[in-house]
């Protein structure tokens, strides 16, 4: 499997394309674009890079990490996977761009639902899905073993977690369920979050300081 990122829109989210190396077959992760210089930064790399899109995937909801979903299902009309619990997130969206002033063109809804152990297929890839509620109600982590990657989304960051403060939030189900579904990989397990650079889990195990108090076995 291989991986790009990219950092788009105003909150400097971070948007991932993973794709098969045998049949090029991709999926696009947090679609964040945001303007037309950003949908043509990702329109381009998988352009330039013969990639087929299969797949728009959301670890979540919140407003920016679909300000391009948009665009996306225009483009290619992609299936939009998301876990049902977050769907709450898109009757507010139009609310917080406002808030923020930001431009947004309502996301489509999802055509399908993610779940808890779900395994997705592109190409040779194979993704695993773990249900990481706390900073959403339905928050969900793509995990592809086979290379140690993880797409975290706005679970775990390098020495912190996603805010618990928002509507849906839960700081003690985040670090539970970061716990049971993340901590639980080995340590060599890269981290690809939504905001800011990768981690791993053997690091965040042993300095985040949200789980510093835990001995580790």
């Amino acid at each position: 499997m291989k991986l790009q990122s990219f950092t788009f829109n105003p909150l400097q989210e971070n948007t991932y394309i993973i794709w098969c190396e045998n049949t090029l077959d991709c999926a696009i992760i947090d679609a964040g674009n945001y303007d037309s210089t950003e949908n043509a930064e990702l329109k381009d790399f998988i352009v330039q890079n013969q990639l087929n899109p299969k797949f728009l995937l959301g670890t979540h909801a919140h407003i920016d990490h679909i300000f391009g979903n948009w665009f996306v299902k225009q483009t290619w009309n992609l299936p939009y996977y998301l876990n049902k619990a977050d769907e709450v997130m898109f009757a507010r969206s139009e609310q917080m761009a406002a808030l923020w002033q930001l431009n947004y063109t309502p996301s489509p809804l999802p055509d399908f639902e993610l779940n808890h152990a779900d395994l997705l297929k592109s190409g040779d890839v194979e993704i695993e899905v773990r249900f990481v509620p706390g900073h959403a109600p339905g928050h969900v982590v793509f995990i592809h073993h086979a290379s140690k990657t993880v797409i975290g989304g706005d679970s775990l960051f390098r020495g912190s977690i996603g805010r618990t403060d928002l509507p849906g939030g839960n700081h003690d189900l985040l670090l539970q369920k970061i716990k049971e579904e993340m901590f639980s990989l080995p340590d060599d397990y890269i981290v690809h979050s939504g905001h800011g650079p990768e981690t791993s889990i053997g690091f965040e195990k042993q300095h985040n300081p949200f789980f510093m108090s835990t001995h580790w076995e």
